[in-house]
């Protein structure tokens, strides 16, 4: 996406740290912050579910 993590997290309006403990599975998420996540990505929801092929 060629976006660093701080940027992303604040598009997404959430913290630095949260986005990295959600990519690294410390951390669980919200139905609320997928939505925001896919927002800020600009897809729907449920490609964030869907595999590459």
């Amino acid at each position: 996406m060629g976006i660093s993590q701080e940027a992303f997290a604040e598009k997404c309006g959430m913290h630095r740290t949260y986005i990295s403990a959600i990519e690294c599975y410390r951390r669980s998420i919200s139905l609320e912050n997928i939505q925001r996540i896919a927002d800020a990505l600009g897809i729907e929801t449920y490609k964030l579910f869907m595999e590459d092929k």
